[in-house]
């Protein structure tokens, strides 16, 4: 068997596949494996997330159903396993997060290359083009250095996302010759460009436990809301909740957000509390009496959205101005112009259409003996460590289909 691609997906394949007794040879035109592997989470690898497959679809944001029988038959509670019973003790942190105990993504890594190494596969480093197709079946592959024959296939070949790492999209050319459709890739998980300036004067500001609010225009519901962490940076916003509200969008027109600085107090509870701060300071200037409510960073930007005078007295601010801060508070607002590039997305969305994919065993529906694994697919999460546990979930069902040489058709 060949498998195209040394990232996640691949590397436990062909590990798997060698382990049930297929001759395998992973093929990738990166120097080093799972370069992409190695900075996921900031180098500290959010390799899944402990939660049970019920609880795992709805993470998924395209395509939930197609990976029903994959995340069924390879959990997250089997990706854990599998890694700590290789010397890699794990830990579960905020919201079902799951890293290595050290913090080095390495760890999964070379858990992963000594696997396959334990297991026979064979390492090549070459820059694949064409899937060789021979009475209408998989027959290997085509190299810049030659052509490798197989009966079996399987594309892990990854999107566009961090091209540096060897994700350059070569994978949709592939499977688009031997037939099958690419729905349009795009960035998933990618921070926003805003079009608010002040975004960049508080560049390097983290806030914790806010609540992020996507609005859609002509809908009275939000498209997306949650409780978490995100970043401002000289362009606009990024971290956990920014990357997941990136998910829910179909481009940047016609959306809006919306930040909740303080979602423990209803309305009411924050204007009580800003009358007793008042009350206590109220021969202060309305610029230097926010310290105990707001990051000094941010104080300038919100007395200014406020309308009151930074040289307000304490006591002369209205009724009526504490009412309109208080609404800015619970939802400060921002206007989406722009993604980053798609270079800088953690996932690229789109990809092979899983319409031509069995979802039992990962195998082209056009082409028998060609298989698909991880983000080649048009399947796609968000933020938590539901990326890689596609990844891991996928590439298994591809092996073991692959090396069961069941026929689905």
């Amino acid at each position: 068997m060949i498998v195209v691609g040394a990232g996640a997906a691949g590397l436990l394949c062909g590990a798997e596949a060698a382990r049930l007794g297929l001759r395998t040879a992973l093929v990738d035109h990166a120097k080093r494996p799972a370069m992409k592997l190695a900075i996921t989470g900031k180098g500290r690898c959010n390799l899944t997330n402990d939660c049970s497959p019920e609880e795992f679809i709805p993470r998924v944001r395209t395509n939930p159903r197609f990976l029903y029988s994959a995340i069924h038959a390879f959990p997250p509670a089997w990706t854990m396993e599998f890694f700590r019973s290789r010397g890699v003790p794990l830990k579960t942190e905020r919201g079902g997060r799951v890293f290595p105990q050290s913090d080095q993504a390495a760890q999964i890594v070379d858990a992963l290359l000594e696997e396959g190494r334990r297991q026979g596969v064979e390492q090549i480093q070459d820059h694949v083009s064409q899937l060789l197709v021979e009475d209408g079946r998989a027959a290997g592959v085509r190299g810049r250095e030659g052509e490798y024959r197989a009966p079996r296939v399987v594309l892990c070949t990854g999107g566009m996302s961090y091209p540096g790492t060897g994700s350059d999209g070569s994978g949709y050319a592939i499977a688009r010759k031997a037939g099958h459709r690419i729905v349009e890739p795009r960035p998933s998980l990618i921070p926003i460009v805003t079009r608010e300036s002040w975004c960049g004067q508080v560049a390097g500001l983290s806030l914790r436990n806010v609540t992020l609010t996507l609005w859609q225009e002509g809908k009275k519901k939000p498209v997306y809301r949650e409780l978490g962490e995100m970043l401002f940076t000289h362009f606009g916003v990024s971290g956990p909740l920014v990357l997941t509200a990136s998910s829910y969008m179909r481009g940047w027109e016609g959306y809006r957000l919306t930040i909740d600085l303080k979602p423990g107090l209803d309305p009411q509870k924050l204007d009580a509390r800003l009358l007793r701060d008042f009350e206590s300071q109220q021969n202060k200037h309305f610029a230097n009496s926010l310290g105990e409510l707001l990051p000094r960073s941010l104080i300038p930007v919100v007395v200014e959205l406020s309308g009151i005078g930074g040289e307000t007295k304490v006591h002369q601010v209205t009724r009526e101005e504490r009412q309109r801060l208080v609404a800015l508070l619970k939802a400060l607002p921002l206007t989406p112009a722009g993604f980053r590039p798609v270079a800088e997305a953690i996932v690229t969305a789109g990809g092979v259409d899983v319409a031509q994919v069995n979802p039992k065993t990962m195998e082209s529906k056009l082409v028998p003996g060609l298989y698909f694994a991880g983000e080649v697919l048009d399947v796609d999460g968000t933020t938590g460590g539901y990326n890689l546990q596609i990844a891991f979930s996928t590439g298994m069902t591809a092996a073991r289909s692959a090396a069961a040489g069941v026929d689905h058709s």
